[in-house]
């Protein structure tokens, strides 16, 4: 069993969370999780499955798991971040155990590959996988950086290495519990663009940052470069056609035309909203509390300086300027 702590930020997922924590439980020390006051069996579940529970009212994911790593009373060398609908495969866990304490004390993060299921289907094609993503590091030497969306951790020091085996997103829930999502997901994007949150200059150049950052740019100076709705149809041809997305069969089809095409148009026509009615979209809770309320366009540098203050104070914790 390897030194290492596993924290899960939940809200309603009892049809994943069991799957979750057995998939891992052989190699970690302690798992927990925090709960945005579940209204389901989540936090039942939990307890049954002997896992520690503490709950704290959501804001986003970043602040939720920067809570955590401070609130928690971390007394193992390694924390993982894990997300209820994500599972180890047992090459993974078998990788941490043989691997995670012996490594050198220079080593302060671990990238994880993930693949991405989705209606029971590996989708193997379009771009999405592997993605690599930094998900363990040392105790004390990591962060979530804070922005609205697509938020990833982020080491503060020492060097990062990345495993060979897989972790998988497979998530239970049905198709309309997805597209709630991901329309949730469109508020937190359009708020992100109102407030140009940039964490760049925080990634370290590791193989996951080297994606990240990539995909990033691609996205600012590329993507949100191109006419606003024409850039989601570009966008579905390149990772239907030309990154061979329509090899993932029927399955594959839907999921690349809803996250590729729809939830970019969703997006696009968000921000349509907010410029031509001079707002900006509201500050989001979690999935089931988040409303697409806008607010008065006079809370949009209130809203900036906060988020320039947030990346100040992050710059100062890792000794910059």
């Amino acid at each position: 069993m390897a030194d290492l702590t596993i924290i899960i930020l939940t809200k309603n997922e009892e049809q994943n969370l069991k799957k979750c924590v057995e998939s891992f439980r052989c190699v970690a020390k302690r798992v927990v999780i925090i709960d945005s006051f579940s209204v389901d069996c989540t936090v039942d579940l939990a307890k049954e499955l002997g896992i520690e529970v503490y709950k704290h009212e959501f804001e986003s994911h970043a602040t939720q798991f920067n809570w955590a790593i401070e609130n928690i009373n971390l007394d193992t060398e390694w924390v993982a971040k894990v997300d209820a609908d994500e599972e180890f495969t047992e090459e993974l866990t078998t990788e941490i155990e043989c691997k995670l304490d012996k490594l050198p004390d220079s080593v302060k993060g671990v990238i994880l590959r993930r693949r991405v299921y989705f209606m029971g289907r590996w989708i193997k094609h379009g771009g999405k996988y592997p993605e690599l993503l930094l998900r363990i590091f040392r105790v004390g030497y990591g962060m979530s950086e804070m922005k609205m969306m697509d938020e990833h951790l982020i080491i503060t020091d020492g060097d990062v290495i990345q495993f060979e085996h897989d972790f998988i997103d497979n998530n239970k829930k049905n198709l309309e519990w997805w597209i709630n999502k991901h329309n949730w997901y469109s508020n937190k994007e359009v708020l992100d663009q109102q407030m140009k949150t940039n964490t760049e200059n925080l990634i370290k150049g590791n193989s996951a940052a080297v994606q990240v950052k990539l995909k990033r740019f691609i996205k600012e100076h590329g993507y949100y470069n191109l006419p606003m709705f024409f850039r989601a149809h570009i966008y579905f041809i390149y990772r239907y056609y030309l990154r061979f997305g329509f090899l993932d069969g029927t399955e594959g089809k839907i999921y690349t035309f809803l996250q590729a095409y729809w939830y970019r148009y969703l997006v696009d026509a968000k921000i349509f909203e907010c410029e031509k009615q001079g707002v900006v979209m509201n500050k989001q809770g979690t999935l089931e509390t988040s409303t697409i309320e806008v607010v008065n366009s006079k809370t949009v540098e209130t809203l900036i300086d906060t988020t320039n203050m947030q990346n100040m104070i992050q710059k100062k914790s890792l000794g910059g300027g």
